[in-house]
């Protein structure tokens, strides 16, 4: 893998990381409101590394989406995650997010958030692998029931919060690990205190109930779950979301 690159405040005005800024559509004008977002929030420099790549720009980030790219950023001497808002974003600005995000971090869950504007998060930055990724390079069964155990303790912490995330069913993406082993639940620009909570139910159909390349990994690893006993207890817990249905969930799952 490359050095990261990393470009000076003074520099991101110029291109290809203008383009970055106001992916996939710059202009003049939205380039200089982000700029003065960027200096509002703190950031000194962006750093282009990971393994996604952005059409026509040629500079690696940490990730794209619908929503927004992600690169590693710096405030100061610090590192940071910060996650650009598409100019074709579905959505107008990132505020919701920012909300979803305090929620979450208010029960411990997700990076913490550093700051918040129009078209930028700042997050902590989590250096690791998605979970599918983590599966395939981590095959101690000890220590995948443990990630596991503390991917569903925050999945319930946000059900008793009244946050859902909305797409822990399909969360390869949404589950990092960082390098000593702890689970991070990230991106939640469609979550909702709103709508009904199904975090756990959500994220165990993904794990164990599901055809995904992780769940086939866990039941290779630390074997397969009795699929009638896991509907059952997630049928108990979806019905009475309480600590007591939780722990039963638990137990059937060996944690």
């Amino acid at each position: 893998m490359k050095d990261p690159q990393v470009v000076p405040f003074e520099q991101l005005k110029q291109e290809p990381y203008a383009s970055v800024l106001c992916f996939p559509k710059p202009s003049e004008p939205q380039l200089q409101t982000r700029l003065q977002e960027l200096q509002t929030l703190g950031v000194t420099a962006l750093e282009f590394s990971g393994k996604a790549s952005l059409f026509g720009v040629g500079l690696p980030v940490l990730g794209k989406g619908f929503v927004g790219i992600v690169v590693t950023a710096r405030m100061g001497g610090k590192k940071v995650a910060i996650k650009i808002r598409r100019t074709d974003a579905d959505r107008a600005d990132l505020f919701h997010e920012a909300q979803m995000l305090t929620k979450a971090n208010s029960v411990n869950v997700a990076p913490h958030l550093v700051g918040a504007s129009k078209n930028f998060l700042v997050l902590e930055l989590v250096e690791g692998k998605i979970l599918p990724d983590w599966l395939m390079a981590n095959r101690d069964g000890k220590e995948i029931k443990q990630v596991l155990k503390n991917v569903l303790e925050q999945c319930f912490r946000l059900d008793k919060a009244g946050l859902d995330h909305g797409e822990l069913s399909k969360a390869p993406k949404h589950i990092l690990v960082d390098k000593i082993g702890k689970p991070y639940i990230v991106d939640f620009e469609t979550a909702s205190t709103e709508r009904k909570v199904a975090n756990v139910t959500a994220v165990c159909q993904y794990l164990f109930l599901g055809e995904s390349s992780a769940s086939k990994t866990i039941a290779e690893i630390i074997g397969e779950m009795n699929q009638k006993t896991l509907r059952d207890t997630l049928k108990t817990y979806k019905q009475n979301k309480s600590r007591e249905n939780f722990d039963l969930l638990m137990y059937g799952l060996r944690f």
